[in-house]
């Protein structure tokens, strides 16, 4: 203070002007110290107040002054996608205006087509490729807003359209609602694919705007839409008559007049897919096939409470039905699968999945073999019902199967498996869980040979043993997949006579699970197939050590795919395969392979050069410095570790 007090400095400071000079000094800043002597000089501290007037004067205009009509007037003259984008990077406010204008609404006086990233670019990064020469966008969870999908349909915009839509997952508060599809319809009227899983919030009103302003939608999947019903649905029908696919999965609001009207309204519908709708029976089903029956192709029911009636209407009606799967229809008796086969319209099916259905019994099952004279491919799952008496009627009434899957049909044996591929021309066999399936030795001699079979899948059948490998081996000579997988009862001897009984050579084996194998079998397969093996795998074959990477080594030319998880492998089996000049490895496993250390490392780079995936996992004797070392030389291969 004393220095302010006793302040002796010129008086170029001093000012005697009146106030409203003043005021214009004031005006420099809004808060400043200045001294000044009117008789004595003081020191005034104090901040100084813009007039309402003033302000006023200063402020600059805003283009959100104007109010909504205007903007979206202007908006509507933007020349191309890009500044579209642009602007709707400005505020949310922007982006509604922007969302809300239909494509056909822009007036710009020259169209613009530029290939640029618009979303990324402007808005948010959403993963995005061609499919079917049409961009594609999938939001899921927290990512599926009304926000993001008002950014897609304005950047995609400007890049020919979005054409396929999926959300996934988006049950939160903020998640996609009737809005959010307003604006996708609206900005994109090019849309043929949309998907929504899992969208409470979305409802009838959503739909409404697809229906109204997207008429080249193509496939339509609706699972988990509560809010959806037939209202909705049948808006679909009325206005998207290029609809060639439907699916519907747990949506209770949608019943028999949507698929009626579907029917009806769509006459080129493909692919229907109903699963788990309550609303859904007898009348819906039968109006669908009865007025679409000229093009339906592929139909899938699951879960729903049709009769007897429906399968009889299918029958009848489905003459270009080529894909069937029914699963877990419960009032479906024999009598209904007895009369879709003696129908006789099913006889361009190809291909026919039936699983948890009570009604498919021996007799039902040789109807069905009666009445699809070109099924190539059937498979039947938890069929209690099937014997191996229904298999055999089956056989000699269908001499066009090809691939048979039986999965937990526990009423068959190894009699009807042996009785089935001795009468028909198989080239692909799968069983799964059939707990009936009993090793015993066959007394009476074995028919002719079934030549054509060339894949054998037998899992988890733990009856499966040294007898039947031996049965299956002299009547499928020309065997050339082979998975055994899950089968720990198989021994080394059980397994020899079907490899040498295997004329064409090995292609594909896999033996993981099966406990007891060692490298003799390893070493047998290599020298019997080493010259046609292209894929082996060893999953949890305990007993497996290095000598059977050594076999491979020196014998396999064509392997390709090579897993070795779980078996006692170190470094010298790593080294073995690493020598081997013929190799061509593209992936391999050793997971699990307490044996594989860091010694490894030289080899597993050598293995680099031809790898496209290298499985480490758990195995503790490598450490992390050293797989980032590997990851660092080897870049074109995925490691996981």
């Amino acid at each position: 203070m004393p220095a302010l007090v006793n302040y002796s400095g010129d008086d170029d400071f001093f000012i005697r002007k009146n106030s409203i000079e003043l005021g214009r000094l004031c005006s420099i800043s809004s808060q400043a110290d200045v001294y000044w002597p009117p008789h004595k000089r003081v020191r005034i501290s104090a901040p100084f107040l813009f007039r309402e007037t003033d302000f006023e004067q200063n402020k600059q205009p805003s283009i959100n002054d104007l109010p909504g009509e205007c903007i979206f007037e202007i908006f509507k003259r933007l020349p191309s996608g890009r500044e579209r984008s642009l602007c709707a990077c400005v505020s949310k406010r922007w982006l509604r205006l922007l969302s809300s204008i239909r494509k056909g609404e822009y007036r710009s006086s020259k169209v613009v087509k530029e290939n640029i990233d618009s979303v990324s670019y402007a808005i948010e990064t959403i993963s995005s490729n061609e499919n079917g020469g049409y961009l594609t966008r999938c939001l899921e969870g927290k990512k599926a807003t009304d926000v993001r999908l008002a950014a897609v349909a304005v950047g995609t915009s400007g890049r020919g359209g979005l054409g396929k839509l999926s959300i996934r997952g988006s049950n939160s508060s903020c998640g996609v609602t009737n809005f959010g599809l307003s604006y996708v319809a609206r900005g994109c009227p090019s849309l043929k694919s949309l998907s929504l899983w899992n969208v409470p919030h979305v409802g009838d009103v959503g739909l409404y705007e697809i229906a109204k302003e997207c008429h080249l939608l193509e496939k339509l999947d609706l699972c988990q839409c509560p809010a959806v019903s037939s209202k909705g649905l049948i808006a679909i029908a009325e206005n998207c008559l290029n609809l060639t696919a439907l699916s519907i999965e747990s949506c209770p609001k949608i019943g028999n007049e949507s698929l009626q009207a579907v029917g009806k309204l769509c006459p080129k519908l493909q692919s229907i897919s109903i699963k788990d709708c309550s609303l859904v029976g007898d009348h819906g089903v039968s109006s669908l096939f009865s007025l679409a029956s000229s093009v339906l192709s592929k139909v899938k029911l699951e879960g729903l409470k049709i009769s007897d009636f429906s399968l009889s209407v299918i029958g009848y009606y489905g003459k270009s039905v080529t894909n069937l799967m029914l699963s877990g229809l419960g009032n479906v008796s024999e009598k209904g699968f007895w009369v879709m086969g003696n129908a006789q319209g099913l006889q361009k099916l190809v291909s026919l999945m039936i699983t948890s259905c009570r009604g498919l019994t021996d007799v039902s099952l040789e109807a069905m073999a009666k009445g699809c004279a070109n099924l190539k491919q059937m498979c039947l799952r938890s069929c209690r019902f099937v014997s191996d008496d229904g298999l055999l009627a089956f056989s000699k009434s269908q001499g066009s199967l090809e691939c048979l899957q039986l999965e937990e049909c526990n009423k068959v044996t190894q009699s009807g498996i042996i009785g089935f591929l001795s009468n028909c021309g198989l080239k692909s066999l799968a069983l799964v869980k059939c707990m009936e399936i009993r090793d015993i030795s066959l007394d009476t001699p074995l028919s002719s040979p079934c030549n054509s079979l060339k894949s054998l899948s037998v899992k988890n059948c733990p009856g499966f043993g040294t007898a039947s490998l031996a049965t299956v081996g002299n009547l499928c000579p020309q065997l050339q997949h082979v998975d055994l997988s899950g089968l720990y009862g198989i021994t080394d001897a059980g397994l020899l006579p079907l490899l040498e009984s295997c004329r064409e050579g090995l292609a594909k084996v896999n033996l993981s699970g099966c406990l007891n194998l060692t490298d003799e079998i390893v070493l047998a397969l290599t020298r019997l197939h080493g010259g046609t093996l292209e894929l082996l795998n060893l999953d949890g074959c305990r007993r497996i050590t290095d000598a059977s990477l050594v076999a491979v080594a020196d014998n396999c030319v064509f392997v390709s795919d090579l897993d070795v998880s779980r078996c006692a492998i170190s470094d010298s089996g790593v080294a073995a395969l690493s020598h081997a000049e013929q190799l061509n490895l593209q992936v391999v496993s050793f997971s699990g392979c307490l044996g594989v250390s860091n010694k490894s490392m030289p080899f597993l780079k050598q293995l680099g050069k031809t790898l496209v995936g290298l499985n480490l996992q758990h195995c503790n004797s490598i450490s992390a410095r050293t797989v980032e070392l590997l990851v660092e030389s080897l870049w074109r291969c995925d490691i996981l570790f």
